[in-house]
């Protein structure tokens, strides 16, 4: 189970990526497309289609998070650039990105389903950061 994280930044997605790394350990690949090839602010689908091919490589199934809006137009190109094989081993999820991120990457590490990883980052979306008096 590996985990590919998008974002219109580098910048952001690397450092996520170190830090979701921490957390996930090193059985589980993390792969990254953030920013164009240019070094500018957006997305790039051949990036994107790269970042999810090297983490199926490495493992059965992959997990897809992603930012902004935008991000999700480069997606489904990149999805397209697959073979239908690959991307029936892919799952993208609406979760927030780093919440989503770090808690699908604890499920991942400890060999937990596709699903379960998947309901894992999805259930960042309620997940509240601050206490409650």
């Amino acid at each position: 189970m590996g985990i590919v994280l998008i974002s219109h930044s580098s910048t952001l997605v690397d450092g996520l990526r170190d830090m979701v790394a921490q957390v996930a350990g090193a059985d589980v690949p993390i792969a990254t497309a953030g920013g164009t090839e240019d070094g500018r602010l957006g997305t790039s689908a051949p990036r994107i289609a790269e970042a999810i091919q090297g983490v199926l490589g490495q493992a059965d199934e992959a997990l897809v998070l992603l930012d902004l809006g935008s991000a999700a137009l480069s997606l489904e190109v990149a999805l397209e650039e697959l073979s239908t094989a690959e991307r029936s081993r892919v799952r993208v999820s609406e979760a927030p990105l780093v919440e989503g991120a770090v808690l699908a990457a604890v499920q991942a590490s400890i060999g937990a389903s596709l699903d379960d990883v998947v309901a894992a980052a999805e259930s960042a979306t309620t997940m509240a950061k601050l206490p409650r008096a």
